[in-house]
């Protein structure tokens, strides 16, 4: 018994089959995780070594050299990328796609742990980080207050807010960045060190085991055991300036006998302003795999309960990159949904029949939602390429079952009965459609095995398209004939013809004329077969002679909604004269983006490899497309030609990539652009770094120091 002759026979059987589908299709749909893009995992590592206060060139020869040449030898090891910046050393190990990067992660940690010995003392433990694009935020707010000043401020937000965030389901971490940190500032009077015979390395020594707390065991006391400890750590000023540091004659010196201790903030290394002003930027980085669009609301609603809870603050978002996610995979939805209704629309008008149309379209909601499951089973989310993915091939959901009913109504017209037609129609061109959606697929197959990012990124529509496909090969040979046989009993195959006479009769009409011309010309083309086959080849070839002038790129541009602005000065450039210089960008770019919502600044370490005093950024957020004539691309070519001016610094306009596709650029990739100016001078410097540091354009690296606490104590000899 064929398929076809089993699902007539059992309807009640195939139709709850079908169900079972559409409500596990239906249920995975509600749990999918929406994203922009398919997950991304490069192959690539990090290795980054602070040394602070020391040059790029010192950097270079100490610590960046003896880590390449230790993770050289790695097996898999395709491109090594190296920038040595004022204080910081950062090492780009690229591999080959399809290697394991938890082993080459440990192979690198291993080469690494190796040549510890080999670096400066007082260079910091190399740490190795992964490529990952879930490192970069997904949401930035900005935190000001008119009541608490700068060092109260960032305080609140580290304990209150910066806690509460993180417990948001789904939040990896929170960067804090901006306003000022108490610290304790030890002055050490140069001459009573000397007269005392002690040394800075001494008092650092001391201060470092005495700031402990320590266990003393433990005292039994009836049923209990009660552990002892003793409470070391310093909890203000005066403790610290109370050390006994040494013992001079049976009298003991202490700190603030050979030094001024006072409390103070640190030392100012970056700036935030946002919206002009001066505050505290709080970024929100999202768990790897987990749903961006969904951490973001939980976020969000997490910020309007702290707005009631805190009323002296004032949580602002500036940044929202989930804002293009939900609005790309919306346009993708619609445009897939638009689809599916023209071709409805085009199935009423060639059929001129409203159950015919019913039967035929149940293919497109039943092959989507089956896709859903697919979807959710093997671990995609809802982004562009899965839902790309099906607009592409909502229109070929319809082609089997169109085949299989016009088969369907040829044998009603030859006489036969309902449930006969439907198997026999169905039987005859079962093997033509599955021949036809095979070889559709196989359009598809290659693109599974494709490597590298465009691998990664065109698999998943690959195989979203080629579910699709057999899941509509699937309902032509079982649903569409248990619908012919129940839902087209009657003789009349077109009953529109009574109902919308005046209708039918212009459409039967249009569609002879149609099918008059089309016959003349095919007749003209049997007569003119050399013609028409030389023809032909000329367009063929025309195409090939016009493919070297077609531009080529990973994804098109898009409108994201925001701009960024990155500059950079000569290193070593101090933090005053940057401000000064980000100070006349805010101001050209508020005379020149009305378009602006708000606006992000930060100075000192805005790079994509290096960070320093030298460098910075700024990221402006604009209103929705349709409330502004400029796109984000336009906005930004016009922001370049305004910033050109500015003397001594090097700055980059560019449209922002808020969806966080970052591709890493291969070498040679990038023109020539006014960055290759400023490279050529790093390198004079002795400087090592990418060719496409810079041409990458997806922000910067997350920098483990800012969410490190700094030294509680600094030395400043007097």
């Amino acid at each position: 018994m064929s398929l076809a002759a089993g699902s007539v026979r059992r309807p009640v059987t195939t139709v709850m089959a079908f169900l079972i589908v559409i409500l596990i299709g239906g249920i995975a749909f509600t749990r999918l995780p929406v994203d922009l893009m398919p997950e991304l995992v490069y192959p690539t590592l990090t290795v980054r070594t602070d040394y602070s206060n020391v040059g790029p060139q010192e950097v270079e020869d100490l610590i960046t050299r003896p880590i390449e040449e230790a993770v050289a030898a790695i097996a898999g090891v395709e491109t090594i990328t190296s920038s040595s910046s004022e204080g910081q050393s950062t090492v780009r190990v690229a591999f080959t796609w399809g290697t394991d990067l938890d082993e080459a992660s440990e192979e690198v940690r291993t080469r690494v742990d190796r040549i510890r010995g080999q670096l400066p003392e007082g260079a910091e433990p190399p740490s190795v980080f992964k490529f990952d694009l879930a490192s970069f935020p997904i949401l930035f707010l900005g935190i000001s207050s008119s009541t608490l000043g700068p060092v109260d401020l960032r305080e609140f937000t580290e304990e209150r807010i910066e806690r509460r965030l993180e417990r948001v389901p789904g939040v990896a971490s929170v960067d804090v960045r901006g306003g000022l940190r108490r610290q304790v500032q030890v002055n050490l009077d140069r001459d009573k060190m000397l007269a005392l015979d002690l040394s800075a390395d001494q008092i650092t020594r001391l201060l470092r085991e005495e700031n402990l707390n320590r266990p003393a065991g433990k005292v039994e006391e009836g049923n209990l055991d009660i552990f002892l400890r003793t409470v070391g750590e310093y909890r203000t000023a005066p403790e610290i300036g109370s050390t006994v540091v040494a013992v001079r004659e049976g009298k003991p010196i202490y700190l603030r006998d050979v030094a001024g201790v006072e409390e103070g903030v640190e030392e100012v290394t970056a700036i935030t302003r946002i919206n002009g002003e001066p505050g505290i930027r709080v970024a929100i980085n999202k768990q790897s795999g987990a749903n961006t669009v969904q951490v973001a609301d939980g976020v969000k609603r997490e910020v309007a309960r702290m707005r009631l809870d805190f009323p002296e603050i004032r949580v602002t978002e500036i940044i929202d990159t989930s804002e293009y996610i939900r609005n790309a995979i919306a346009n993708v939805r619609n445009a897939a949904i638009l689809g599916g209704l023209l071709a409805v629309v085009v199935l009423l008008f060639f059929l001129r029949s409203g159950r015919s149309t019913f039967v035929i379209a149940t293919a497109i909601p039943i092959s989507i939602v089956a896709t859903f499951a697919l979807i959710y089973f093997t671990g995609y989310t809802l982004n562009i390429m899965t839902f790309g993915g099906l607009a592409l091939g909502v229109g070929m959901l319809v082609d089997n079952a169109i085949v299989v009913l016009e088969n369907i109504f040829r044998k009603r017209e030859q006489g036969e009965s309902a449930e006969v037609s439907a198997v026999v129609g169905t039987q005859e061109v079962s093997l033509a459609i599955t021949a036809s959606t095979l070889t559709t697929m196989a359009v598809f197959l290659p693109i599974v095995f494709m490597e590298g990012v465009s691998g990664v990124m065109y698999k998943q529509l690959a195989v979203v398209v080629a579910f699709a496909l057999f899941a509509s090969l699937a309902v032509a040979l079982t649903l569409i004939p248990v619908l012919s046989a129940r839902l087209l009993r009657g003789g009349d195959a077109h009953p529109m013809r009574t109902r919308l006479q005046p209708l039918y009769d212009r459409s039967e009409r249009a569609l002879s004329a149609m099918e008059a011309r089309y016959r003349t010309g095919l007749d003209w083309a049997l007569g003119h077969r050399r013609l028409v086959i030389l023809g032909t080849l000329a367009l063929f070839a025309l195409s090939l002679v016009l493919v070297p002038f077609i531009g080529s790129e990973l994804m098109p541009k898009t409108d994201e909604g925001e701009v960024r602005v990155d500059a950079e000065m000569a290193v070593g450039t101090r933090l005053e004269l940057m401000d000064r210089t980000f100070l006349e960008i805010e101001r050209i770019v508020r005379a020149e983006v009305p378009e602006a919502e708000s606006m992000l600044t930060d100075i000192g370490g805005g790079g994509w490899h290096a960070s320093g005093s030298h460098t910075g950024n700024v990221r402006i957020a604009l209103v929705d497309p349709g409330e502004r004539d400029r796109s984000s691309i336009e906005i930004a070519e016009d922001l370049r030609g305004k910033l050109a001016h500015l003397p001594g610094v090097t700055i980059r306009s560019r449209e922002g990539s808020g969806g966080r596709l970052c591709i890493p650029a291969a070498e040679g990739a990038t023109p020539r652009s006014p960055w290759d100016s400023l490279r050529s001078h790093r390198r004079d410097l002795g400087v090592s770094s990418s060719p496409n540091a810079r041409g990458a354009g997806c922000g910067r690296w997350p920098d483990p120091a800012e969410t490190h606490p700094l030294n509680l104590i600094r030395f400043v000899p007097a």
